[in-house]
């Protein structure tokens, strides 16, 4: 069975990276020798310590294993070389809101890459999905929760920084 990739820009890779090995040499570490001491108090059906740490410790494990998940699917990209001739994955895209006539700037990125807070969407989120593969001019209309938005894609870009 083959496994689909994800592409992710380098600095999403390396950020993921980061906290994978903070849980592996940190954290982890720390909850084992918490659990281990607690385990030597005695009683451990009403030892807080140690059912705290336990839980901890299957959370640390648990997302450990996602972000190894994530890692080996990623397909990285390096969004300063990408093609601006279409929206694509890593651009930055400029959209005219039709409806409001402001401009709306978003470097659309993978899931694991997105942050809505510093202008970067995801590939799979209803804007995302709606404007990738336009051109500059293509008018794209989307349906959010709110209502249905009108855009216009006025430029696409490379970023500055992968």
């Amino acid at each position: 069975m083959l496994r689909k990739l994800e592409p992710m820009s380098r600095t999403g890779y390396n950020r993921l990276m980061a906290e994978l090995k903070q849980l592996e040499t940190v954290e982890l570490p720390e909850v084992l020798n918490t659990v281990a001491e607690a385990r030597e108090l005695g009683d451990l059906k009403e030892n807080g310590a140690y059912i705290y740490g336990r839980q901890r410790q299957g959370h640390i494990v648990g997302r450990i294993g996602e972000l190894k998940g994530k890692l080996n699917r990623a397909e990285i990209i390096d969004c300063t070389k990408v093609e601006c001739d279409k929206a694509v994955f890593g651009t930055v895209v400029t959209l005219l809101d039709l409806d409001t006539q402001k401009k709306i700037t978003y470097q659309l990125l993978g899931p694991d890459d997105a942050d809505f807070d510093t202008g970067s969407i995801s590939i799979h989120s209803p804007i995302g999905s709606a404007i990738l593969g336009s051109l500059v001019g293509d008018k794209v209309s989307v349906e959010l929760p709110r209502g249905v938005r009108n855009l216009q894609v006025i430029d696409i870009a490379r970023p500055q920084v992968d």
